[in-house]
């Protein structure tokens, strides 16, 4: 969001998964035969490859794909569910993206959640329209278009930023080609809007809700449109309000800047284990060095420069991984590329991300012409070197997008009720600023900010201060009496 712009989106879900916590499990038999109301969605197995672990139940939800024309076209909503059906609250949970899917989220958060609080929820997550097991969006194959190693993200001439201008514009032809009907209705607002059938599926007079990166503007979006059916509301790394997605991602790269050098300063604290550099300038130096390295003799004949950018840049979200990227360019540089090729190949995606793009490039407008972009981009690679490019092509497809914009929602209003943002003061995906301004705009609000940068800090963060707050809220609906702070979690 955020990671709703850099590809690293899957990410915060990874990490999430790296942390799961122990707690309340749900029951292996099928629920449906106790259920009251929303039995009526027909719970059941999951979709094959879907990756819903055990305990998981899924069902399907037809929405309309025009709220303007709501007796037209429908589309399915897959559901998950975790925790009793019966239980007196339902949460349900998006977990960023746009376009990451949620079928796995649901039972990840229930049995993550204490005892006390588990006992009174059960959980719900969904593959967002365009999403997955839900009516999907595609763009077709389009690894042909990428290949590894690929063309440097900085470009060092004309040509290799017209290489990468021309992927982008094929792939927004592509997605056109094979998603054109779609396309149009891929909107937070239309996603914002399928919610409000779900909580209607449950028979709930509000919805409780919980969402991390993207999912806070979802959620935000859901306040504003339905404020007398939104309960109580977590807002976890919060996206920015006030601005456009486009200028969104320069909002993000100095705040990416600023967090790899906080890696390099870790790393040289830890040289005696990983020999890259005494001080955080000596760490950066040997990364350029290992990048320079790279683009000249791609480890084996796939990472190069761009791929070690990659590997840099999902190291953003979460602390959690640093040790593991520390150690495979350690291993590199001491002969040894394997853990580095095993690091990049999990990275190197097979094509872009379409449900991503579709939200991305409809939800507000973006610059037609180039010139704005490269100009945009250049001014902003002076402050955030390793970042600026990278994050410009991830969504440079927009830029080409077929596909009409829509007209966004603006958030907050007098009748938006209060709701609990969590931030950490350094997360580079949502920075600090964007929980300050939704702070702003959602009347009545509290946010709390913990120290460090891993973004997604309920449940995941190892954060024993924001999961007080969030469950504490979930449990009693009362919020903080001002806004508040929380040390950071300590550094791996």
């Amino acid at each position: 969001m955020p990671s709703h712009l850099i590809r690293r989106s899957a990410a915060v879900t990874t990490a999430l998964g790296l942390v799961a916590l122990a707690g309340p499990q749900a029951a292996d038999a099928a629920p449906a035969a106790r259920a009251t109301g929303p039995a009526a969605l027909h719970w059941s197995t999951c979709p094959a490859g879907s990756d819903a672990p055990r305990g998981t139940y899924c069902a399907t939800l037809k929405v309309p794909l025009d709220y303007a024309n709501s007796g037209g076209r429908q589309i399915k909503l897959t559901l998950s569910m975790a925790g009793d059906l019966n239980a007196p609250r339902t949460l349900v949970v998006n977990p960023g993206g746009p376009g990451e899917s949620g079928i796995g989220t649901a039972k990840l958060v229930w049995s993550s959640l204490p005892q006390d609080v588990g006992a009174k929820y059960n959980v719900v997550s969904f593959d967002p329209r365009g999403v997955g097991a839900s009516t999907p969006v595609s763009c077709g194959d389009t690894t042909k278009l990428i290949k590894h190693p690929a063309v440097p993200y900085t470009p060092a001439n004309d040509g290799q930023e017209q290489a990468r201008r021309t992927v982008a514009r094929k792939i927004a032809e592509q997605c056109d080609a094979k998603s054109k009907n779609l396309l149009p209705y891929i909107t937070t607002e239309n996603a914002a809007r399928d919610m409000d059938r779900i909580r209607t599926a449950f028979h709930r007079d509000r919805m409780d809700y919980l969402g991390y990166s993207y999912g806070t503007k979802l959620g935000a979006t859901y306040a504003t449109l339905f404020p007398s059916h939104t309960g109580r509301m977590i807002l976890d790394s919060v996206v920015d309000p006030t601005v456009t997605t486009y200028a969104s991602q320069y909002e993000q790269n100095p705040a990416l800047q600023h967090r790899a050098g906080q890696f390099f300063a870790w790393a040289a604290k830890k040289d005696g284990t990983y020999h890259l550099g005494v001080t955080q300038t000596k760490v950066a130096a040997v990364w350029e060095a290992t990048r320079k390295k790279l683009d000249a003799k791609p480890a084996g004949s796939r990472a190069g420069g761009a791929e070690l950018d990659d590997l840099l840049a999902s190291a953003m979200y979460t602390d959690l991984t640093w040790a593991d990227v520390a150690q495979a360019v350690s291993d590199y540089r001491a002969g040894d590329a394997s853990s580095l090729l095993s690091a990049t190949d999990q990275l190197a995606f097979g094509g872009v991300d379409p449900a991503q793009l579709a939200y991305n490039c409809v939800d507000d407008a973006w610059p037609r012409d180039w010139a704005t972009w490269h100009r945009d981009t250049a001014a902003s690679a002076d402050k955030a070197p390793l970042f600026a490019w990278l994050n410009t092509w991830y969504s440079a497809p927009c830029a080409f997008w077929k596909a009409p914009t829509a007209r966004p929602v603006k958030i907050g209003s007098a009748r938006t009720p209060p709701v609990l943002l969590l931030q950490a003061k350094d997360d580079p995906a949502t920075p600090v600023e964007g929980g300050r301004r939704m702070h702003q705009v959602l009347a009545g609000s509290r946010l709390v900010v913990a120290g460090g940068g891993n973004h997604g800090q309920y449940l995941f963060a190892g954060n024993t201060c924001m999961d007080r707050h969030g469950s504490r809220y979930l449990l009693t609906g009362q919020l903080p009496a001002d806004n508040a702070t929380c040390p950071a979690t300590p550094a791996p």
